[in-house]
């Protein structure tokens, strides 16, 4: 009776079979997805555009977004300046993200990635150097965001190769600020030049500017004559706020010079009223009959002299 059962051979436990599950993944992502393989070329390559367009995307939705804050603050709460520069600095940041991602998704250039990062205190010595001056001025620009030394619209006087300009600034962005000029020029200054030099902002605070233009006359002038005509003009004038009035600054080698004070608007209005007033005194001071000296020198020739008194002593020997 236990024979059967010990010659009996256990069955094998059964295994389940797995069945086919069916994809829920469309087909056409399926072969979307086999064409940007990252391990082909091609697939690489189409990666690389669809990057390329996502920070098109992306730098265009942020143009967008400044462009509606700028648009949201009529009353220019927000500094114009600093919008374009934080601006410009996302966009650089931006890109530089996408090309580590787009590095770290090839398995090629992540592999060489890698192999670069091994040496990667002599290349950041090299880039180092070679951009001492890019980053340079990329932080300069980055402090003047912060300290806010000067905001757009605002007029700096300061030193430029060809001397002592006067611009209104127009644009700071990661490298270089530009200012634009009376006459329609543009000073390009790189962002550490314009840090680290002395400059004069003649509208941070408050907008008015005291004019002081030297008038000089002659020693035989009445100087309470001058000094009531040139008042009286500037009196006149509908661009002076307010006249301070004009005292004796110096006594020159051959004039007496005055100076006129006068508050004006702002810097561009005052320029204006000093080539004005210069033009009305010397007007009146003509019809009044005050001078205005200029210098002037005698020239003795001693060598002529000389010859003219040999020849006269010359007749008076033959006489």
């Amino acid at each position: 009776m236990i024979t059967p059962f010990l010659n009996a051979k256990a069955s094998p436990t059964p295994t389940a079979t797995p069945s086919p599950v069916a994809s829920d993944t469309p087909k056409a992502v399926v072969e979307l997805t086999h064409y940007i393989d990252p391990n082909h070329l091609w697939g690489a390559v189409a990666l690389g555009v669809l990057f390329l367009l996502f920070g098109l995307a992306l730098t265009r939705l942020l143009r967008r977004a400044i462009h509606a804050l700028i648009d949201h603050d009529p009353k220019e709460h927000l500094d114009r300046m600093t919008l374009s520069f934080i601006s410009n600095l996302a966009t650089f940041v931006m890109w530089i993200v996408l090309a580590l991602v787009f590095c770290h998704a090839v398995p090629a250039l992540n592999k060489l990635t890698t192999s670069l990062l091994a040496g990667v205190s002599i290349v950041s010595v090299v880039i180092g150097f070679a951009a001492q001056s890019t980053l340079g001025n990329l932080v300069s620009g980055i402090s003047l965001v912060i300290y806010k030394p000067f905001r757009r619209g605002d007029r700096l006087q300061l030193t430029t190769p060809t001397g002592l300009e006067t611009g209104i600034v127009e644009d700071l962005s990661l490298g270089y600020t530009v200012l634009r000029t009376f006459d329609n020029r543009r000073i390009v200054l790189s962002n550490g030049t314009i840090a680290n030099q002395i400059m004069i902002n003649l509208s941070s605070v408050d907008l008015r500017v005291m004019m002081t233009p030297t008038i000089s006359i002659g020693y035989n002038s009445d100087i309470a004559k001058a000094r009531a005509i040139i008042l009286e003009l500037a009196h006149a004038h509908d661009d002076v706020l307010e006249v301070v009035g004009c005292p004796v600054v110096n006594l020159g080698a051959s004039s007496v010079d005055l100076s006129l004070r006068a508050w004006c608007a702002d810097a561009a209005s005052a320029k204006g009223v000093e080539f004005d007033l210069l033009e009305q005194i010397k007007t009146r001071f003509d019809e009044a009959g005050i001078e205005i000296p200029y210098a002037y020198q005698n020239v003795i020739v001693s060598g002529a002299i000389s010859e003219q008194k040999r020849a006269s002593e010359g007749d008076k020997d033959e006489a």
